[in-house]
């Protein structure tokens, strides 16, 4: 609960501040982006505010795309990304910084009795090749396709892990995290993906080629569907003093056990 009063509190400060600009808030630090990055960010917010009780710490969950062209556009101080910077991207002046990496879990109601799918089988159901769960094992019903929108950094990594992009046929494309785990809590026949740390009770993350999605299983590669949180500034650009002070604290040795107790494994 303090964690989410935490992230409203942060998307309340933030629209306050948009409405005067990033430029002119020294003791302010914007950050916009990745949904899948609520849980990190927030605790990376929360610990730096307590360690700078002078300094107000934003986030604005808005999706990786739009926190990408928050950056370019000069919105925000530091956009949040669930996937890693495109040529196009890095060529208009953004850098990226990998903070941490996460799982993608492959997410279906608690009820549902298949565990485990190959990355193969999980393509094939997503591509429409496979439309009924027991032709991998489960019950005799149509399998309900529930995904995130374009410019979603969760769906370019799974796509882009399962090589399915632009052939998923989805009946539902959802612009949250949180509703891609609403929506298959509610949904016996329903299977989705979401960032691993988000992932709570009220769903089951199944297994891929038999590898339990977890920690340590992201940190060693076993679970390969898994991508990069990113941090994405502008190349020709110098930060605030307030905001290249978060920066550095998330990418230090201090902020591992932060983001780790998020659970995403630190790059550092």
């Amino acid at each position: 609960m303090k964690k989410k009063l935490l992230v409203y509190a942060f998307a309340t400060a933030f629209a306050l501040f948009a409405l005067v600009g990033c430029s002119q808030k020294r003791n302010t630090v914007s950050t916009d982006g990745s949904t899948s990055m609520e849980e990190v960010i927030g605790v990376l917010g929360e610990a730096f505010m307590n360690d700078n009780p002078g300094i107000t710490f934003t986030y604005n969950p808005t999706g990786s795309g739009s926190g990408i062209q928050a950056v370019q556009e000069g919105r925000c101080d530091i956009g949040l990304s669930s996937r890693s910077l495109n040529d196009e991207e890095k060529a208009s002046g953004l850098t990226e910084t990998v903070l941490a990496y996460d799982g993608i879990a492959i997410i279906v109601h608690p009820e549902n009795p298949v565990t485990d799918l190959s990355l193969e089988q999980i393509a094939s159901i997503y591509k429409g090749e496979i439309t009924n769960w027991n032709e991998v094992g489960g019950n005799d019903a149509e399998i309900v396709l529930i995904g995130r929108e374009a410019g979603s950094g969760t769906r370019d990594g799974f796509e882009s892990i399962t090589d399915t992009e632009d052939a998923c046929k989805y009946r539902q494309e959802l612009t949250s995290t949180g509703d891609v785990l609403t929506t298959v809590a509610s949904n016996p026949d329903a299977i989705g993906y979401a960032s691993l740390a988000a992932v709570k009770d009220t769903v089951k993350a199944i297994s891929v080629d038999g590898i339990v999605p977890d920690e340590n299983t992201v940190k060693d590669g076993t679970y390969v569907v898994q991508r990069p949180f990113i941090l994405v500034t502008r190349t020709d650009g110098k930060l605030s003093d307030a905001a290249q002070k978060f920066f550095d604290f998330a990418t230090s040795e201090t902020a591992v056990s932060y983001i780790n107790s998020a659970g995403v494994v630190a790059a550092n």
